[in-house]
């Protein structure tokens, strides 16, 4: 049985591939679309994700999961939710900026801890409670209208970088439902093993997708396909990190430590995109960091 400790290196690796997916993703914007670029996080991710399955069957013993309808329609549900998540958080950045979309669609961390007791019966504790609750209010400073952001639409920005966060928040509960389902002794297997399936059924259903709306998009994907095996990589990476966090720890405190996104993110923006943090973002910034600690060291 793998240390349950382990959710927390696995939690801060995710995040940071994540960055770094994000990153590659933004620059494929301009052609594909934010749905191309969608595409490019899943259908080049998907290889390598198959790649880790092999290593997980090769290197684990007494194998037997459990393919039953649950896992089938929990890990279809948060593929949805997560490409969904994707597509908007995508747009988010383009829209008010970088590092800020990537904070906004920190928004899961509170919306994972309610969808996690209301639908999944995954309890925190009233100290926790206050963190989600001090963390939302970061959120809420960051994400107040036309102050927030220096990009150029920063209410749609927001917008859709909450609607990224409820989306994300949602499939983190339902990917940790499948990963339970699948085969609770082996999390890495079985968190492995729901990635590649998620991702398949992801680019299948946004292929189909844009076959009949926006063929340029696709187009777009297949001649950018060296600059996309890098996203794909990372996106593999990231997920990978993710499903193992969450098959040893509710969503919520996962979420939590993930925050280490944040002050990465707005270190790329800084670096990459020439963006800056006004003062309302860096108190916003504080709060959450408040949050977050009382929420994983409780």
């Amino acid at each position: 049985m793998t240390a349950a400790w382990l959710w927390g290196p696995a939690t801060v690796l995710a995040a940071s591939f994540q960055v770094a997916r994000n990153a590659l993703q933004r620059g494929l914007m301009g052609a594909a679309g934010p749905w191309g670029a969608t595409l490019v996080r899943f259908l080049f991710g998907l290889p390598f994700s198959i790649a880790f399955v092999a290593m997980a069957v090769a290197l684990t013993s007494h194998l037997s999961p459990d393919w039953r309808g649950a896992f089938w329609l929990a890990t279809s549900a948060g593929a949805l939710a997560q490409l969904l998540a994707t597509a908007a958080l995508l747009t988010a950045m383009r829209r008010v900026g970088f590092a800020v979309g990537t904070a906004l669609q920190q928004s899961s961390l509170p919306l994972a801890a309610v969808i996690g007791l209301l639908v999944f019966r995954d309890p925190l504790s009233p100290i926790a409670w206050i963190g989600v609750a001090a963390t939302t209010l970061g959120f809420a400073i960051l994400s107040w209208p036309g102050r927030v952001a220096s990009g150029p639409q920063p209410l749609t920005g927001a917008a859709f970088g909450l609607l990224s966060g409820l989306c994300f928040g949602f499939s983190l509960n339902a990917f940790r439902h499948a990963v339970l389902v699948l085969e609770p002794r082996h999390p890495a297997f079985a968190a492995l093993t729901t990635v590649a399936v998620a991702q398949g059924l992801q680019a299948a259903g946004l292929m189909i997708w844009l076959a009949f709306r926006d063929r340029s998009a696709l187009r777009a994907v297949a001649s950018g396909w060296r600059s996309s095996l890098g996203a794909g990589l990372f996106g593999a990476l990231a997920s990978a990190g993710w499903f193992f966090a969450v098959a040893l720890a509710p969503a919520a405190p996962v979420r939590a430590l993930g925050m280490i996104e944040v002050p990465i993110a707005a270190l790329a923006g800084r670096r990459m995109f020439r963006e800056r943090l006004s003062l309302r973002q860096l108190l916003g910034g504080a709060a959450i960091l408040a949050g977050v600690a009382m929420t994983i060291l409780d």
